[in-house]
């Protein structure tokens, strides 16, 4: 014995750098992957602050981020260049909506996310966990993407409950329009980040232009067939949002309103979950002892039949994997804001104009907020309450805090249970996943793992 310990393994993390960057490194590395503009001692500071042309500030510190979100949310919209980047693709919905335009439309929406109307729409979470469940059947004993089998298994669900037996919606075209947008529309531009006008055209934007005009005109007509016809027996997502109102104004969505805030929940609803649920596959595949701990539970809880919205009490172990996955590999992991007003955040000034970013990948791995940040531990959400709210955002918070969040996580339990009381899942040498942030934390190359039915 030589008395050295064996060095902790941990999973997959972005490569953050130590070192300032200049204006051509910053576009080089924000071209590759994002996240990787944060510097290392985001993880370990409260507040740090720089320029790059514009003044800049990274903000880790939960009583800061509970004023940015939720005290002076006000003084802190959305910044332009997440504006510039999303506007095509979903107008002014919900997502990117300021103020009296955001608070009326917020508020016509809440009812079609109740509990009960979430709650509601498990069946059809429940048959695409099953049909999920045998297509990842027919590779067991080889290798299988997992991150596309989960696109599919969310975007059925998406599909299923906002266009729900839409014979003029056509879904696949809507993917690929999805994915040329997102592949195309939103990697950080040049212009972007010496802080250029935003009249000023971004090439790359440009392209995914026609493919978004199709979608938008397959949604309108979904919308306006829907209006013909009347609700479906069971109100999906669109059938609830067509009876909204706002109790204040009156005001009810109209077509274009109606278009622009569900292709929003199609793009967020399907992206995120999907990705929550591949990172949450390739950490149990990491790590055998936590895998085994959840299967025994969805054993126990399942049997052989997939999970519904009646088991989530008692699925409490996968719902902390989800929990832990949504730490490590936040899906929205970069939250940018413009500062309107004179304000002092960590002892420091914010002066109008600024940009104040929000890093969630730093301050979910931050060290003064997580006992070794980087180690999955689902332990960690055991006990939900002792976790400050402003430490984990992974849906945001405050007032603008997601509004479908209940909806993803209700989602993620049903299908990660599912699985795992079928299927055992290991790592494939050579292939481990590399989170990039491109407009979501995606694990480039997929999310490769061997699958073993029992």
């Amino acid at each position: 014995m030589d008395g050295t310990a064996t060095p902790p393994r941990y999973p997959v993390q972005v490569p953050l750098h130590n070192k300032p960057l200049g204006i051509w490194d910053s576009f080089r590395t924000g071209q590759r992957n994002v996240l990787e503009l944060i510097p290392e001692i985001a993880t370990r500071q409260p507040m740090i602050s720089g320029r790059t042309v514009k003044r800049w500030h990274m903000v880790m510190e939960p009583a800061a981020n509970r004023r940015i979100l939720k005290e002076a949310v006000a003084d802190y919209p959305k910044s332009d260049v997440t504006k510039l980047i999303l506007r095509p693709a979903i107008g002014e919905s919900l997502f990117i909506a300021e103020g009296a335009g955001w608070h009326w439309q917020r508020r016509a929406a809440a009812p079609a996310f109740s509990v009960r109307n979430v709650q509601a729409l498990a069946p059809v979470m429940t048959a695409a966990a099953e049909r999920a469940a045998t297509r990842i059947a027919a590779q067991e004993g080889r290798a299988a993407n997992l991150l596309d089998e989960m696109v599919a298994a969310t975007f059925e669900v998406i599909s299923d409950v906002t266009f729900s037996g839409g014979e003029t919606f056509d879904r696949s075209a809507v993917h690929r329009a999805i994915d040329a947008y997102i592949a195309g529309s939103a990697r950080v531009s040049f212009l972007d980040i010496i802080g250029a006008p935003m009249w000023m055209p971004r090439p790359s934007r440009l392209f995914s232009a026609p493919a978004m005009r199709s979608m938008k005109a397959m949604a309108d007509a979904a919308i306006e067939h829907r209006r013909g016809v009347g609700p479906n027996e069971v109100p999906d997502l669109l059938d609830l949002l067509l009876e909204g109102v706002d109790p204040e104004t009156k005001r009810r969505m109209n077509t274009a309103e109606l278009r622009d805030n569900l292709l929003t929940f199609i793009v967020a609803g399907h992206e995120t979950t999907a990705l929550t649920l591949a990172w949450s596959l390739y950490l149990c595949a990491f790590d055998p002892d936590v895998q085994d701990r959840a299967r025994a539970e969805a054993k126990e809880v399942l049997g052989t039949r997939a999970a519904t919205v009646a088991d989530l009490p008692k699925l409490t172990y996968i719902r902390q994997i989800v929990d832990e996955a949504l730490r490590l590999y936040p899906p929205a992991a970069f939250l940018s804001r413009t500062a309107k007003a004179h304000d002092e955040l960590c002892g420091r000034d914010v002066r109008p104009g600024d940009t104040v970013m929000l890093p969630i990948y730093a301050l979910h791995r931050n060290h003064a907020l997580w006992p070794d940040p980087h180690r999955f531990d689902p332990d960690r959400f055991a006990d939900p309450k002792v976790v400050d709210r402003f430490a984990y955002l992974p849906f945001g918070g405050g007032p603008r805090i997601c509004i479908g969040a209940s909806f993803a996580l209700q989602e993620a339990v049903i299908i990660l249970a599912t699985l795992l009381a079928r299927f055992r899942f290991t790592e494939v040498p050579g292939r481990t996943p590399k989170p990039v942030l491109i407009l979501t934390l995606r694990p480039e190359g997929g999310v490769w793992l061997n699958v073993a039915e029992d």
